[in-house]
């Protein structure tokens, strides 16, 4: 895998108001902790969580974890000084909720432009709406600096008066669509999250659910969510051990001048290589 390969398996919405939290999060297993301005806080704390997110961000603390910044959409009050200040502060990237086009995103970037020498965070957008589903193509290829998609199906649920079941079968043509663009882009891609905390077998089940449709990670809201997650995301033991089988078959056939191997009577290419690659890379196999 490459040097910007990261693990995504679980990504835990931390409200940037709550100095506890955000001392918490240090110490959890979590792959990303997303600092939220947005849901999480209330209007007169808007100010205060967004120093605070910068000011833990600057802090560190976090180990490996991937720090992102979620910020209030740019046409609220709130929103271009979320950007700034989160971007000064230089998270690995800043979610943007709610994204309907690629105006939006494109917006966004122009607002990081300068304030960031030039590379700085990259974006994430929270897709949620009908109109951010059917443009998702463009919003996917707005920005190079875009990196990950991450779906807000709770808010698409109810703007599609469906009814929200555990398996989910009125979102399937979305969780499908979701993956495919994100492939298609070249970026990662999150399930939404399961909002009922208590119920460890329903998380599971979708975040089974979401790995079968090549979903990359889910998004959480209760520590007690995450290894569930970090469990049905990662690989098993059999599909480490086979990956390892096919990295060195290829490997060694690549010694002799070959393009190809033969495993257990299988041809092997480079794209079985690959993705062997990011299996152990996933298990946390470098």
């Amino acid at each position: 895998m490459t040097a910007q390969f990261r693990r995504r398996r679980s990504a835990l919405y931390m409200p940037a108001s709550n100095a506890r939290a955000l001392e918490k999060a240090k110490t959890l297993e979590c792959d990303v902790v997303i600092l939220d301005l947005e849901d999480a806080v209330a209007p007169e704390a808007k100010a205060e969580a967004r120093a605070a997110a910068a000011a833990a961000v600057r802090g560190g603390g976090y180990g490996e974890r991937e720090l992102v910044i979620r910020v209030n959409r740019l046409d609220t009050p709130w929103g271009l000084a979320d950007v700034e200040e989160a971007t000064r502060a230089g998270p690995h990237a800043i979610l943007l909720p709610k994204v309907e086009s690629a105006a939006e995103v494109q917006q966004l970037d122009a607002a990081m432009a300068g304030r960031d020498g030039g590379a700085g965070p990259r974006i994430w957008c929270m897709i949620e709406t009908p109109k951010g589903f059917l443009r998702l193509e463009e919003i996917a290829a707005a920005s190079p600096r875009l990196a990950c998609l991450v779906m807000g199906f709770a808010d698409l649920v109810k703007d599609l008066r469906a009814i929200d079941t555990v398996d989910r079968a009125p979102l399937h043509f979305a969780m499908s669509r979701a993956v495919m663009v994100a492939r298609a882009m070249g970026l990662d891609v999150l399930d939404g999250m399961y909002p009922n905390i208590r119920d460890e077998e329903g998380l599971v089940r979708q975040c089974r659910q979401a790995r079968e449709f090549g979903f990359d990670g889910k998004t959480l809201i209760h520590p007690s969510q995450i290894g569930p997650a970090n469990a049905a995301f990662s690989p098993s033991e059999a599909e480490v051990a086979q990956a390892r089988r096919i990295v060195a078959a290829f490997e060694a056939a690549e010694q002799e001048g070959k393009g190809l191997a033969v495993l257990d009577g299988q041809m092997i290419e480079a794209l079985h290589a690959v993705a062997a690659r990011r299996v152990l890379a996933m298990a946390g196999d470098r």
